[in-house]
C-alpha cells in the first residue's frame, strides 16, 4: 500500500518535464510549468470565438494533464478544495480551442467554445459581466458596478439544487 502511495505521488510531482535552466523554459519546446507553493497556476479563459474574457481560475498539475488528454477544462477549486470538471454540473462545459502558457510557463490563456452556455457559476456568460465605475473616488466604498450583461443564461438556484455557493465572505 505505501509503494501504491508513493507511485501515485511521484506520478503527480513528475508529470512535466523539470526546469532544468531558463533558456529552456523560455525558448524550449517542452511543457515545464511552475506551479506556485500551493501547487497552482493561474489560467485565464476567454471565449474561443469572440475573445471575451469570461473567468479567471486554477489548475494543479492533474487538472492541467486532464485538460490536455480531454480537451476539456478541469480546474482545482480553491473553495472546495477539489479537483473540478467545469460545466460537469451546469452542463457548460469549456471544450479547450487553444492552450496557451506564457514566457516563463507560470501563466496559462486557455480559449474554449461554451456553445451558447455560461461559465460563470451566478449564472452569466462570462465571470467579468460587471464594470468598475473609472474617474475620481470620492467614497471608496460605495464605488458602483456597472452590468454589462443584463440578462443570466440560466438559473442558478436550479442548476446547483442544494449545492453550497462556492463564493466565500
Amino acid at each position: 500500500m505505501q509503494i501504491a502511495i508513493l507511485s501515485f505521488f511521484h506520478y503527480f510531482t513528475d508529470m512535466f518535464k523539470k526546469r532544468e535552466n531558463i533558456f529552456e523554459v523560455e525558448e524550449g519546446k517542452f511543457l515545464s510549468p511552475k506551479f506556485d507553493s500551493n501547487g497552482l497556476i493561474p489560467v485565464t479563459t476567454t471565449d474561443g470565438s469572440s475573445g471575451e474574457l469570461l473567468m479567471h481560475g486554477y489548475m494543479n498539475e492533474e487538472a492541467l494533464k486532464k485538460t490536455i488528454e480531454t480537451k476539456e477544462a478541469h480546474y482545482w477549486s480553491r473553495s472546495k478544495k477539489a479537483l473540478w470538471h467545469k460545466g460537469k454540473t451546469s452542463g457548460f462545459v469549456q471544450k479547450v480551442v487553444d492552450l496557451r502558457i506564457d514566457d516563463d510557463q507560470d501563466a496559462l490563456w486557455m480559449s474554449v467554445d461554451i456553445g451558447n452556455g455560461a461559465s460563470c457559476h451566478v449564472g452569466y456568460k462570462s465571470c467579468f459581466y460587471r464594470s468598475i465605475s473609472l474617474g475620481p473616488i470620492k467614497n471608496a466604498a460605495e464605488i458602483e458596478l456597472d452590468f454589462k450583461e443584463k440578462k443570466k443564461k440560466f438559473d442558478p438556484e436550479e442548476v446547483y439544487k442544494g449545492q453550497p455557493n462556492p463564493t466565500k465572505l
